[in-house]
């Protein structure tokens, strides 16, 4: 039996004022010109275009947010007027066209080190998020650099330094924070938030800091002099902490404890420092309209996850979630390497997927699948006849009852599953077959292609890493190392859509891009890859026309969450808390409102 979901939340949701996101490329036949529908417009708003001052549309659009101006040169000049009421609003700002169908933003690589043992390094661009740092209602892109020696928790050795840096789209650069020798270099240390806590119209970015991080300004947080690292590189004493940075300029705005605090190492799994230092982060709106800090502490074994709320002035902590606790027996053990956020059971408020197991908007636990730790995990409304979202995860566990299964996300109700008996290391979910209603899945280990009612497709599987929306059409395309590629569902094999030039992927064998989000232009998505030299963050957007008209996706709140939490250990891809897909529903308007 299913149990009705209710979509409807208690109030609006908190939300960014985001601009028109014009974008204009040149392509073969004229200029792709693409912009954003606005989650606060009616779906009815059409739109007219202007190139050097006049209109290109004989008439105003109405079913798309994106055009083909075969008049169009590299020379042209480009805005975008709603039409509201037969009534032509203000213009966007003007933007110049791009020769290309990617932007490069140039970025200053950190200059290199020597470690201790007399290793030398060098950075690499890694991770990014975005946010509008400044209040103009266009993004910025925060990145994390990582140096050569970066580490996994489970290998020794010592790291050079985790810099984040904040670059306008034109490569300004507006600070860069040094994290500093006792925050350790690897995917499971440093998880950054950037988004704006508390509401002024700016984020903020979060993250764990420690004696000798310097801010944007220049001012050392804790004792700038302190070498807390081991003679194996770890850093297993001294005080951790927690910082919110200012957007704008870089600057610690509040510190405060890192909780949980490590504690006896060996409590949290073995007693050299691989699972004591396993962090997790994220975005949550607990009150169902603010959004509110997610931080967390392990998930092989005991299991932390802490919420705070930001006001501008103090971190107020909100509750904390402890495995540990008489209260959630049997959560120990239940994290994947990434988390995700949605309101899964309906009442307007966030709950925290933290892999098998789900913690309520309260921080009390919802459910507890006890399917075990796992890498890859996607939540979305993935299912569009049946109420409610679905989970589809892998376990790492090969005596787990499946190495793959779907699970309502309001109960935990395991809907269907595949038993493995392997570690299944990998696994995807997205529309990529018109045939099959819903989205597909499918895992590492010859586990085969499903619907998402578990009926098998084929034995072929596509690639198992990212999925985008990119082309015309409502079904998703793969995104891998630095190709973008569709699903033949004919034959069940995969053709080539765009291949990266000049462009590398990130996190060795993970092969994933800087970052994926809907950063620019219509409802599809952007890819961020970093040049192979270091040089520029190279941004590609899709110029497929489409006749499909859809909110943005950065207004739809599980998305925006999916991008917040992107960056987070081993990263995983954005899904939207509607179904977007063949055969999609009606598109309806997110209750949200922007701050000023």
């Amino acid at each position: 039996m299913f149990l009705p979901v209710s979509t409807a939340s208690a109030a609006p949701r908190q939300a960014e004022n985001i601009s028109r996101g014009l974008v204009a490329v040149k392509v073969s036949n004229g200029v792709f010109i693409s912009w954003r529908l606005l989650g606060t417009e009616q779906l009815s708003t059409s739109f007219n275009v202007y190139r050097n001052g006049t209109k290109v549309n004989a008439a105003p659009i109405t079913n798309s947010t994106n055009l083909l101006d075969t008049a169009g040169t590299t020379s042209s000049t480009y805005t975008v007027r709603a039409v509201v009421g037969g009534v032509e609003q203000p213009a966007s700002p003007a933007v110049r066209v791009w020769a290309n169908n990617y932007l490069d933003v140039p970025i200053q690589a950190p200059p290199g080190g020597r470690t201790p043992d007399g290793v030398n390094y060098t950075y690499s661009a890694n991770d990014a998020s975005i946010g509008d740092l400044d209040g103009d209602g266009e993004y910025e892109i925060v990145l994390k650099w990582d140096p050569t020696n970066s580490k996994d928790n489970s290998q020794g050795g010592y790291t050079g330094n985790v810099y984040l840096d904040a670059y306008k789209l034109n490569g300004t650069r507006l600070w860069r924070i040094d994290l500093g020798r006792n925050i350790r270099a690897g995917a499971h240390y440093t998880q950054f938030l950037v988004y704006d806590f508390d509401g002024d119209g700016k984020a903020e970015i979060v993250c764990k800091t420690a004696d000798g991080t310097v801010d944007g300004t220049g001012i050392t947080i804790g004792n700038a002099n302190a070498d807390h690292r081991n003679a194996n590189g770890y850093v297993l004493s001294g005080p951790e902490f927690l910082t919110v940075f200012s957007g704008q300029t870089g600057k610690a705005l509040t510190t405060i404890d890192y909780v949980p605090p490590r504690g006896n190492v060996s409590s949290w799994g073995d007693n050299y420092g691989n699972r004591v230092d396993r962090f997790l982060a994220g975005v949550a709106y607990l009150d169902g309209v603010h959004p509110s800090i997610i931080m967390a502490r392990g998930y092989y074994t005991r299991t932390v996850v802490v919420a705070y709320d930001w006001n501008g002035r103090a971190l107020t902590r909100r509750w904390t979630f402890d495995s540990n606790s008489s209260t959630n027996p049997g959560t120990a053990g239940q994290g994947n390497h990434s988390l995700s956020v949605a309101d899964v059971d309906g009442d307007g408020k966030d709950e925290i997927i933290y892999g098998a197991l789900t913690i309520n908007d309260n921080g009390a636990t919802l459910y507890n699948t006890r399917l075990g730790h796992g890498d890859a995990l996607h939540v979305g409304d993935f299912n569009p006849n049946r109420p409610g979202l679905e989970v589809f995860k892998v376990m790492e566990d090969a005596n787990a009852p499946y190495g793959a299964a779907v699970w309502d996300a309001a109960t935990g109700q395991i809907l269907w599953g595949v038993r493995t008996g392997r570690d299944t290391g990998r696994g995807m979910a997205a529309d990529i077959d018109p045939n099959h209603p819903g989205v597909e899945v499918w895992a590492s280990g010859g586990v085969g292609l499903y619907s998402i009612t578990g009926t098998k497709i084929s034995n072929n599987t596509p690639s198992i890493n990212f999925g985008i929306w990119w082309d015309g059409d409502l079904s998703r395309e793969l995104l891998d190392d630095i190709r973008i590629d569709k699903w033949n569902y004919n034959n069940n094999t995969m053709y080539n859509l765009l291949t990266g030039s000049g462009v590398a992927s990130n996190n060795g064998t993970k092969a994933t891009p800087t970052l994926q989000a809907d950063l620019i232009g219509d409802w599809r998505e952007e890819v961020i890859w970093r040049k192979s030299d270091n040089t520029a963050l190279r941004i590609y957007t899709t110029t497929d026309l489409t006749n499909h008209k859809i909110y943005t996706l950065m207004h739809d709140p599980v998305y925006r969450l999916s991008i917040a939490w992107q960056n987070v250990a081993y990263n995983q891809p954005p899904h939207t808390g509607f179904f977007l897909g063949s055969g999609m529903g009606p598109v309806t308007k997110p209750d949200i409102y922007v701050v000023p």
